[in-house]
Formats: C-alpha cells, structure tokens, sequence
C-alpha cells in the first residue's frame, strides 16, 4: 500500500514537470520576452537622448571693421594763423600745424642763417651752405616730404601742381622757394635769414606742393 502512495506521487510530480512548460509555451506563442529597455543617464530610450542632446549652433560673432583712415595724401585744413617770424630769423610753427609742417619749419630754421653756397646741401643733407635747392630740399626732408636731394629743375616737377593748403614750392629751372604756413623760405632776399614775410612774383615759376599739404 506505501509502495503504491510513492509511485503515484513520482507519477504527479513527472506530469507536472511536463505540462507546466508547455502551458508556459502556448501562452507566449513561442516568443522570448523583450529585452528590458535600456535608458541612459538621463532616463531617455537610446536615440532619444542623442536628439535632445544635440549642440545648438554657436552664434555668428560680429566682426568690427575698423574706421576708414584717410589715404595718404588727403588735403589738411589750411592754417588759421601764419607761422611767426621771430626777431632770431627763426620761424613758429602755428597752433594746429600738422606734424610734417612744423617739421619742414624747424628743419629750416637750422640752417636759415648759414650762408649761400652753390652746390651747398646736394653732395650731403648735412652741409656748412645752402644753394636755393638745397634749402628747400633739406627743409621738406627735415619733414619727411623729400628722400633725396633734387635741382631746382627737378622740384618743377615735385608733389602735385598748384599751390598748397600749407606749403607752396615755386620752382623753375634757375631758382626755387617755398612758403610754408604763410612765411617764404628763399636764399633771394635773405637778410640774413631765409624765412621772410615779404612775397615776391611767381611769374615763371612751377607751382607745386607736397601731397596733402
């Protein structure tokens, strides 16, 4: 009678093992359970994420261009008072003169009183006498507005044509001068200095000034 109890509780338990799995099986078709979803840190699905994430597109940064400047040789303003002739036979620059003016005035003012020497001021700037176009010409260096020395001849054809706002140059092929700022530089006339307010003709003469003044 116990033998018989065992076996029939060995028989339930084997059917158990059976069915069970095959009840299992028709219920879910035969499919394996999805995969549990993966979610990054922030708790989005995979490619969602990316597309929140993307960078937004920097800004255009504005790029300032710098002022117009003024191309070389522009005109300056003409001056509102002349230069000064002082009781030394040197020249004052006016308030406001540009940099390059005041320059050719202190230029010559260096050698307004030396002598005149033919020749003078071409082999070297530096020189013990001026001819007419060595003083012009070592003056306008003195400002920046000549590289080499030049004849008067040469200075006919300097700068632009017409007068300047403020520095003229009157030259032919005998004799050169200039007036800077309302004064004349000229080795005619000096008494001893070559700055001079007295004005004299321009008949015969190239008229020219350096470019923008």
């Amino acid at each position: 009678m116990l033998l018989s109890l065992r076996l029939l509780s060995l028989v339930l338990a084997v059917s158990l093992l059976v069915v069970l799995p095959a009840r299992a099986h028709a219920v879910t078709g035969g499919a394996a359970a999805p995969a549990p979803t993966v979610r990054d840190s922030g708790g989005a699905a995979p490619g969602t994420a990316a597309r929140r994430h993307r960078r937004k597109p920097k800004p255009r940064r504005r790029v300032r261009r710098a002022p117009a400047v003024a191309p070389t040789g522009a005109a300056t303003a003409a001056p509102s008072t002349p230069a000064a002739l002082l009781a030394d036979g040197t020249a004052a620059a006016p308030v406001g003169a540009p940099a390059a003016v005041a320059a050719v005035i202190a230029a010559g003012n260096r050698i307004a009183s030396l002598p005149y020497r033919w020749g003078g001021g071409h082999a070297s700037w530096e020189d013990s006498g001026y001819d007419c176009s060595g003083s012009v010409g070592y003056a306008l260096h003195g400002g920046g507005l000549l590289d080499a020395t030049a004849t008067s001849g040469d200075l006919m054809s300097y700068g632009d044509a017409g007068p300047g706002t403020w520095i003229t140059i009157y030259a032919n092929a005998d004799h050169v001068y200039m007036v800077v700022a309302g004064l004349r530089f000229d080795t005619s006339g000096a008494r001893p200095s070559r700055w001079q307010t007295a004005s004299r003709s321009a008949d015969g003469y190239a008229v020219r000034h350096p470019a923008g003044f």
